[in-house]
């Protein structure tokens, strides 16, 4: 009886969810508390809740603070000019541009923060690609791979739901899967090369001067405004026949790249692209060296296990804003602009103590990791780890992390215990789908990045499924070449 009600506890959770009916938040902590009244034991709700809580809580303090770290850092300029950089040895090469791309969009990543890496890369790279007439489904696709593999970093989400949904130190599952997500990462760069070097051959190698010459020539009217070769920022404005570019040699400027599919834009429309404003009020380039070697000394950290996780983002988070805002209304504010992320990810840590908390108080979970255990064959059972890896792949693609992570992985890694597995492999195996999984229909920043750059949602499925399905696989092997999966 216990396994119909948890496996009818998880399907109800993943069907209202994906068909939106309600919140992951809600849907965390209804759903569990429902089933629990269910099974009989709706008394000890609050005894599973508060055990859940205890257990996460440190999980959660690590979310909050990394978020305000590194919406600090990209908030005072610390990466401005890795994206100036990135602009500048991109010109007009569609090669560079598509490795620049891919760049880009790793090292925004660190923030943790789909919707932020997506806005930065896009209104930074946008641009050039219109000029040059550059496939856009090669800009979403590889800004989504290089997201993936980065998404699986502690603070991304994915590394700590499984922390979470385990009981384990995030620490734990990521430091030893960063060999094989780095193998990942290169094949990124790697495929991104060849994709770049296949527009090439398509459009040819021009200058950003003999573009601009052509679009003088085609009488398209320049209506974009945009930053200076060093500022790699820019505003872009659609009209008929049109859209601002990128400048001179930083890749960021003005004026209008006359492209087929802009005749069917509205006149009225404007794309209201603003990348990192050079002039915002919160840059701080005299401490930008400081800024650097925080983040440097708390990655280094952060590997070699120095403290705890969310002990050094909180030692950070207050470091970064008492140095950059010393001055309190300041603070409150950087907080309060960031507070909405905050909320959602450490209201979604919180809630998932009920889910958790009752699927194991219960018993559900260990009735249902024992029906698994009989029905996998007796040989597969000492590979569930390379088992969870593959199914990591359809099943993050088509169920939220939240569904995936909460709902599944607990199932799977008791039936892999029952074989030898350990939890922590199976953890690592876990992760192996996140760049297939940022660009599932269920990933909310997937629609941000398809959105900005005018791209069909089909039309970046068809593309990159293939591409970072391989990724995954790639990622997958390495974790058991190194033996870490």
């Amino acid at each position: 009886m216990l396994t119909i009600l948890g496996f009818a506890m998880i399907a109800t959770f993943l069907v209202l969810i994906m068909m939106k009916k309600m919140s992951p938040i809600a849907a965390l902590v209804l759903i569990p508390a429902l089933f629990c009244v269910f099974v009989g034991k709706g008394a000890k709700l609050g005894d599973y809740v508060l055990d859940g809580v205890t257990d996460l809580a440190p999980t959660a303090a690590m979310l909050m603070f990394a978020i305000v770290y590194f919406g600090v850092m990209i908030d005072v300029g610390l990466f401005d000019p890795i994206v100036r950089g990135i602009l500048k040895f991109c010109k007009a090469d569609p090669m560079r541009i598509v490795v620049g791309t891919a760049l880009l969009a790793a090292i925004v990543s660190l923030d943790g923060d789909g919707s932020t890496t997506f806005m930065i890369t896009v209104s930074a790279m946008y641009p050039l690609y219109k000029r040059l007439k550059m496939s856009l489904v090669v800009m979403t696709g590889v800004a989504a791979m290089a997201n993936g593999v980065m998404n699986t970093l502690p603070w991304g989400g994915p590394t700590a739901r499984a922390a979470t949904a385990l009981k384990l130190d995030a620490s734990e599952i990521f430091v030893p899967m960063i060999p094989a997500l780095l193998v990942g990462l290169l094949f990124v760069f790697g495929l991104s090369y060849v994709l770049g070097v296949r527009e090439r051959r398509r459009l040819g190698m021009l200058t950003l001067d003999e573009v601009l010459e052509e679009e003088k020539e085609s009488e398209t009217v320049l209506v974009g405004s945009g930053g200076s070769g060093d500022s790699g920022d820019g505003k872009v404005s659609m009209r008929k026949g049109g859209g601002s570019g990128a400048g001179t040699d930083a890749g960021a400027g003005s004026g209008s790249g006359a492209d087929a599919e802009d005749d069917t834009e509205d006149d009225s429309e404007d794309d209201g692209f603003q990348g990192l404003d050079p002039d915002r009020a919160t840059l701080r380039p005299k401490l930008y060296w400081f800024n650097a070697l925080l983040t440097v000394a708390l990655l280094t950290a952060m590997i070699m296990e120095w403290l705890p996780i969310p002990v050094l983002f909180l030692i950070g988070a207050a470091l970064a804003l008492t140095v950059n805002f010393p001055h309190i209304p300041d603070q409150k504010a950087r907080l309060a602009a960031h507070a909405d992320n905050v909320l959602n990810v450490s209201g979604m840590v919180f809630a998932a103590a009920v889910f958790t908390g009752v699927l194991q108080g219960t018993g559900m979970v260990d009735n249902m990791a024992k029906w698994m255990v009989d029905v996998i064959p007796a040989g597969m059972g000492p590979h569930m780890a390379i088992v969870t890896g593959v199914l990591s792949l359809p099943l993050t693609y088509f169920m939220s992390n939240d569904g995936f992570y909460f709902g599944v992985l607990p199932v799977l890694a008791e039936a892999g215990a029952a074989h030898g597995v350990s939890p922590v492999e199976m953890a690592r195996a876990s992760l192996v789908g996140q760049p297939l999984h940022m660009s599932s229909p269920l990933v909310p920043a997937v629609y941000v990045l398809v959105g900005m750059a005018k791209v069909e949602f089909g039309d970046h499925t068809k593309f990159v499924v293939k591409w970072a399905a391989l990724t995954c696989l790639v990622i997958l092997g390495a974790g058991i070449l190194f033996g870490i999966i």
